[in-house]
């Protein structure tokens, strides 16, 4: 449905938009109960991950953070946790198009805004589950954000602001990937991405060139930003670290710019 026909139908359109959103959105939550497992195992790992940098690798890696590495360490987790939300989104909508879902649901009278809508609105609903248990494991571990209400208010909307960019690229992937190892490929390309950043080591104890490098990782920007906003600033390694806050909500913003239609666009091709 066309947000022309939307327009034309009024009100009434507007109710059978946001009950096709719904009934997407319901879709997806029904994977949670068909496989609790998997799902719990995925809200887990963030923690996995926290454990063992701060547990085991802490105590090498806390130059640079004021000796408090858990303080440190606790944005670049949360920043981690909906970034790794791109491999869920990707994954469910490649399962999608590989069974044939995707072309059932374009054979019903179901727009394409409710489809995406639904999708954003569960994974969305998932990163929020994700991030609530890294925040109790956090204060489980002895972290104690010194913060407002305010600036984690200003977190958490950067943190989503990050999850709906890795969403459409998700979104975009997942329509292109033609095989279980595409998939794989790019859930590989990943570890890269994450580990060239500032979510596990302050760039400033890293060479300068990769420094910069690093810093211009959207993930490091989001990293930083939180950072300054939970009480934990560090040392700007450049440029970039030291407009980490503009450079949180621009970069995001630039691949929403950049993916939204790249996804309307890629969802088209597919349907021909």
């Amino acid at each position: 449905m066309s947000a022309v026909t939307v327009a034309a139908e009024g009100p009434s359109g507007v109710r059978r938009v946001a009950v096709d959103t719904w009934t997407m959105t319901w879709r997806q939550l029904l994977h949670w109960r068909n496989r609790p497992g998997l799902k719990v195992f995925g809200w887990l790992f963030p923690v996995l991950m926290m454990g063992m940098f701060s547990a085991l690798l802490g105590g090498a890696l806390s130059a640079g953070t004021g000796g408090d590495y858990l303080a440190f360490v606790m944005p670049g987790v949360l920043t981690m946790t909906v970034f790794f939300g791109l491999e869920g989104t990707m994954g469910g909508v490649a399962a999608d198009a590989s069974k044939g879902v995707t072309d059932r649901l374009r054979s019903l009278p179901v727009g394409g805004f409710a489809v995406v809508g639904g999708r954003a609105a569960a994974d969305l609903l998932d990163s929020l589950v994700s991030l609530a248990v890294v925040v109790a494991a956090g204060l489980a571990f002895g972290w104690r954000p010194d913060t407002s209400a305010g600036s984690l208010a200003i977190a958490l909307g950067l943190l989503l602001l990050l999850r709906l960019a890795m969403l459409f690229l998700g979104i975009h992937l997942g329509l292109k990937a033609k095989t279980p190892e595409t998939v794989q490929a790019v859930q590989i390309a990943v570890w890269p991405v994450l580990f060239l950043s500032s979510v596990f080591v302050d760039t400033s104890t890293m060479p300068g060139w990769l420094a910069v490098v690093a810093d211009a990782n959207p993930l490091s920007a989001t990293s930083t930003a939180l950072r300054d906003l939970l009480g934990a600033p560090t040392q700007a390694a450049s440029w970039l670290a030291g407009h980490a806050m503009p450079a949180a909500v621009l970069g995001p913003v630039l691949l929403l710019a950049l993916l939204v239609p790249l996804s309307i666009r890629t969802w088209r091709d597919a349907a021909r």
